[in-house]
């Protein structure tokens, strides 16, 4: 069968992009407020202020797709009330682009769920994506601190007409099991504080994902890269399941208790036969690598072809010196001045 690789108008790609300014006094406010009637404090894992910290990352993540990606039809921004004031910006730099951005507020996603708004929580607001009116069959996914970096092309996404995924398989996280019971055996029984959770696991998650579907023994663990998925896939999959996704929803703030969207349609491609698995083509930086470690992985996304996205996580935390040298890689990757 010959690779079917074409975006056209009859099927188009669109991206998805979530993204919350933290630093919005009233969306702070409220969140402080839902904190308090659900008794919880800024420390619970899924409430930390850098959760919602934002450093103007939504405007390399737009550009950088419109940039890298300009076969993308559509760019929605998923936001609570909020806009990131890019249009004018997008116009100069890409003329004509500026009305395919589309600011999409959590009220769309969220009808008929009304009564679980507002969320703080992204793993609840991400389960809904897939509703977004006039998305595309198959989209692509992206947190707000993902970048690319070089040219995409569609099939990199979408190949056959179904998502490329970029990961590897890993067997259960057992350590990590074991030592999230320790930590909280030992916090809560000897230091007495029995309302400690320990911190959220990415891999544990995943792997809770996997299992849902009936993915046993191992699972096809993603990094931080953007995200192709399948609509129709997923609508289907919550017809059936609607009890599953509304639970997951239901959660203001994150819990240990959801899955992952990005896992749970990845899992279900693998359990429909989708066997298009791919390397990792990416670059992650953490706020918590040293800074000879994060100036080396700016040199290696310079000096390596294959990469073609970054995730760049809590760029606030880094380092000033750090912070700038990242700031201008992406400039110069852009074409992008600080006087634009």
């Amino acid at each position: 069968m010959a690779e079917n690789t074409s975006t056209s108008p009859e099927s188009p790609m669109d991206a998805v992009i979530l993204w919350v300014d933290g630093n919005d006094p009233v969306l702070a406010a409220k969140r402080d407020l839902y904190l308090k009637k659900e008794n919880k404090t800024v420390s619970h894992p899924g409430a930390l202020p850098l959760r919602f910290a934002s450093s103007n990352e939504i405007r390399y993540c737009l550009f950088s797709i419109l940039t890298f990606a300009p076969f993308i039809r559509n760019i929605f921004i998923v936001t609570d009330g909020q806009d990131p004031n890019l249009r004018e910006e997008t116009e100069k730099l890409f003329p004509g682009r500026s009305e395919s951005v589309k600011i999409v507020d959590h009220k769309e996603i969220f009808r008929g769920y009304e009564q679980y708004l507002p969320s703080f929580n992204s793993s609840s607001i991400v389960s809904l994506i897939w509703r977004i009116e006039g998305l595309s069959d198959n989209f692509v996914y992206f947190n707000d601190d993902f970048f690319l970096i070089r040219d995409i092309r569609p099939e990199d996404w979408i190949l056959n007409n179904r998502p490329v995924m970029r990961g590897k398989w890993l067997l259960p996280p057992f350590r990590r099991l074991l030592g999230s019971h320790l930590k909280t055996t030992i916090n809560r029984k000897l230091r007495k504080k029995p309302d400690y959770l320990p911190k959220i696991s990415f891999y544990i998650r995943q792997w809770q994902t996997a299992k849902l579907v009936g993915i046993m023994g191992r699972y096809f663990f993603h990094c931080h890269v953007p995200f192709p998925m399948n609509r129709i896939l997923l609508e289907k999959y919550f017809s059936d399941n609607s009890e599953m996704l509304e639970k997951n929803i239901s959660y203001r703030f994150r819990s240990h208790d959801q899955f992952i969207l990005t896992s749970l349609a990845w899992h279900l491609e693998i359990k429909t036969g989708n066997r298009q698995l791919k390397r990792l083509n990416h670059e992650y930086f953490h706020p918590y690598y040293s800074d000879s470690r994060l100036i080396g992985k700016i040199r290696h996304c310079e000096r390596n072809p294959e990469i073609k996205s970054v995730c760049i996580q809590n760029i606030e935390m880094l380092s000033q010196p750090v912070r700038e040298k990242i700031i201008h890689f992406m400039d110069r990757v852009l074409n992008l001045t600080h006087d634009n």
